[in-house]
Formats: structure tokens, sequence, C-alpha cells
């Protein structure tokens, strides 16, 4: 099995029916680990498709084998990539990975100014983040919207995270902002330009060097001739 049997695609009305599924599938997954997750409802998952702000991936044969959706935050200012859940019989072959992309490339058509950030326990998606290029970040980087946290509530750790006044918990904070981004790529392109114009530096003065070694030796060839002239034989041996 590999990644070309599966199709990834934003979800539509068509995969409505696949919402109890995933939802149960999203908790038993954590429950399995041993890890918090703010439970969601089908009737949720359903809003996020109808929205068209969720991902699914479907095997060839049909069967959903992994979902993912965005959630909204801060007036659109902050953006999550919540509820990455790949199907039992469809693991291991790279598939989290690729629907974390999709989606995360989905939030970028959707809301390109938006800080697109984490919370999670897991080091395969926390690896995932950081290929995408998100960065470890305090929750104080987050959005601090209300409703956000409201979220956490049905946490198995949400305790711990109301006991450390919502400045950590379990989860790694994760973002990946838009501005940071422009700047870092603007500070690469005038780094390469630099560069460019270091070696064009170069050049040209090897150049003109190599153009004053001609000039000289062609001067050097004249007095050689004018002192020495051909026929005495002596120029030869200069």
């Amino acid at each position: 099995m590999t990644l070309s049997d599966f199709s990834i695609i934003p979800a539509t009305s068509a995969h409505i029916g696949h919402a109890e599924t995933i939802c149960n599938e999203m908790f038993e997954s954590a429950k399995a680990r041993g890890t918090g997750i703010a439970r969601r409802k089908p009737e949720y998952v359903v809003r996020k498709i109808e929205e068209g702000k969720a991902v699914i991936a479907l095997h060839k044969d049909g069967r959903w084998a992994g979902f993912c959706y965005i959630e909204t935050w801060g007036h659109g200012d902050y953006v999550a990539n919540s509820g990455l859940i790949v199907a039992p019989d469809f693991r291991k072959v790279g598939l989290a990975k690729a629907i974390k992309k999709r989606v995360f490339d989905l939030s970028r058509e959707k809301y390109p100014r938006a800080k697109i950030f984490g919370l999670t326990t897991g080091l395969a998606v926390m690896k995932i983040n950081s290929d995408l290029g998100y960065e470890p970040v305090t929750y104080g980087e987050l959005t601090q919207d209300e409703e956000f946290w409201k979220g956490c509530q049905s946490c198995v750790n949400f305790d711990i995270l109301v006991s450390k006044e919502r400045k950590n918990c379990m989860c790694t904070a994760m973002l990946w902002d838009p501005m940071e981004k422009e700047r870092e790529l603007k500070e690469k392109i005038q780094r390469r330009a630099e560069a460019k114009e270091r070696l064009d530096r170069i050049v040209k003065k090897q150049s003109l060097l190599k153009r004053i070694e001609a000039k000289l030796w062609k001067s050097s060839k004249k007095i050689v001739a004018a002192v020495f002239p051909v026929g005495t034989g002596l120029a030869k041996n200069i």
C-alpha cells in the first residue's frame, strides 16, 4: 500500500456520512495513546465539512482513510489544523503527513494572513509540523480567544492546564507565522542578492586584473622589442 492508493481532497457534503466514525476513531485513538484530546461531536465535524474547512483521505476502494479540519480563532487571525486522524488500517504509509500538508495548504488558501498553530502531545505530529515550518512557542503566543480554550475542557489534562494558568500543559505549542516567514524569505533573498553582488565584484576585479596583466605583458614585449631589435637574437633569451 502506498500514497498513490489514496486521494486527499477537501471534504464535501458527500462525505458527511463518515462524521460519526471519524469522531469515534479520534476518541479511541487518543484513549489508546493515553493522551488528552478535546472530543468533538459528529455535528461539529459535519459543520466543518459544510463550511469547506476539512480535508478527507479516501482509499481507492472508497473507504475513508484519514481526516483533518480547520478551526479559526480571533476573527481569523489564528488558524488551527485539528482532529488529524488516520484509520488504523491505513497507518504507516505516510498518510498523516500528506493530510497535514493538504490541510495546511487549504488553510493558507483560505486565510493567507493567519497564524497557523497547533497543540499536540504526539511526537509524530510535532515532526510533521516542524517539516512544514512550524516552530515551538509558548502558550502566550497562541490565540487568547476564550472559545479556543473552552475546547480543552473535555481533555483529560484540562485540570493541569487550569492549574498552570494556561501557560503550559502536556501539549507542545507550535506556530507558523506568515509575517515571520515572509521576513525570513526577504532576508534570504537579500542575503542571496548580497552574495551575488560580492561574487560579481570579485569577477569584475579578476577581469580587471587580467586586463591589466595583459596590458603590462604587451607593454613589456614592446619594450623588449625596442631594446633588443629583431635579428640580434638577444630578445629570444628574455
